[in-house]
C-alpha cells in the first residue's frame, strides 16, 4: 500500500509539473505577441490571430518571436 501511495504522488507531482510548464510557455508566447502590439487593441487582435497561425503553421518557439515580429511589421506596413 505504501508503495501505492508514492506511485500516486510521484504521478500527480509530474502532471502537475507539466502542466504548469505548458501554461507558463502559452503566457509566455501571449505576452511576447502583445507585446509587440504596443497597446493598441486592434494589432493586439491582430498579434493573437497570428500566434495562432504560427502555432498552426508548427513554427517552432526559437523562430516564434522573428515570425511574430514580421508579422507586426506587415500590419504596420498595410494597415488594419
Amino acid at each position: 500500500m505504501d508503495y501505492f501511495i508514492v506511485a500516486v504522488t510521484t504521478l500527480a507531482g509530474l502532471y502537475f509539473h507539466w502542466w504548469i510548464y505548458i501554461r507558463i510557455r502559452r503566457w509566455m508566447d501571449r505576452d511576447l505577441a502583445l507585446s509587440m502590439a504596443a497597446g493598441d487593441p486592434a494589432m493586439g487582435a491582430y498579434m493573437l490571430e497570428c500566434l495562432a497561425a504560427a502555432k498552426a503553421q508548427g513554427i517552432r518557439r526559437r523562430h516564434l518571436e522573428d515570425w511574430l515580429h514580421q508579422a507586426a511589421c506587415d500590419y504596420l506596413k498595410h494597415g488594419a
